[in-house]
């Protein structure tokens, strides 16, 4: 299990000092508040941990050697063709919203759930990736849920995974699960990624 530390509200200054502490992986929601961040730490490896627009996916695929918020198959093509236009293969994780609050992005759930079972527009679409490297899957927990809740939702995830490992038929090693409130149950559940700011940086600063 790795921490992906989430940068977001902090400045440039923070990230040098975490860097400098010996923190190197860094998570940022928004791709133009990550700019000068990354422009402060270019060794840190950078995720792309909150919603993607479209009309930012080229700098995002620039910046950022992951990006665990692909909700849409759309989002996905777009993606790759970019990133095979600027040579570079980002790894990339499918958001899943196995909560269904409507507050959350992700793939819903039930579309999900019954594309992972048999060939589709989503096996096609994975079958096709010629740059971007499908890792994973990502979720968010339900908000102000128990633990047992928590690790309901992260299991659905885990089980996702698994399925979606059979139909396209290559290992599909990341779970991107559980923050500073939920991370213990996504750990419990096989979280590969833990996206933590809170418990590191403290509350945010906006």
């Amino acid at each position: 299990m790795r921490v992906v530390a989430v940068t977001k509200g902090f400045g440039t200054a923070v990230i040098r000092e975490a860097s400098a502490a010996g923190l190197g992986r860094f998570g940022e929601n928004r791709v133009q508040e990550a700019i000068p961040k990354i422009a402060a730490a270019p060794d840190a490896e950078w995720h792309l941990v909150g919603r993607l627009q479209a009309n930012k996916a080229r700098p995002a695929v620039r910046g950022f050697a992951a990006i665990h918020s692909v909700d849409s198959l759309d989002l996905l093509g777009r993606l790759d063709r970019i990133a095979a236009e600027e040579s570079r293969a980002p790894v990339t994780f499918l958001q899943v919203n196995v909560t269904g609050e409507a507050t959350k992005s992700g793939f819903p759930l039930d579309w999900f759930a019954e594309a992972v079972r048999r060939p589709g527009p989503l096996s096609a679409a994975i079958a096709g990736l010629a740059a971007v490297r499908l890792s994973g899957l990502m979720t968010i927990g339900p908000a102000g849920a128990t633990s047992e809740a928590s690790r309901h939702a992260f299991a659905t995830l885990r089980r996702l995974r698994d399925e979606l490992q059979q139909l396209a038929g290559h290992r599909l090693p990341e779970l991107s699960m559980g923050m500073t409130a939920d991370a213990d149950a996504a750990v419990a559940e096989g979280a590969t990624l833990v996206r933590i700011g809170t418990a590191i940086f403290g509350p945010r600063l906006g």
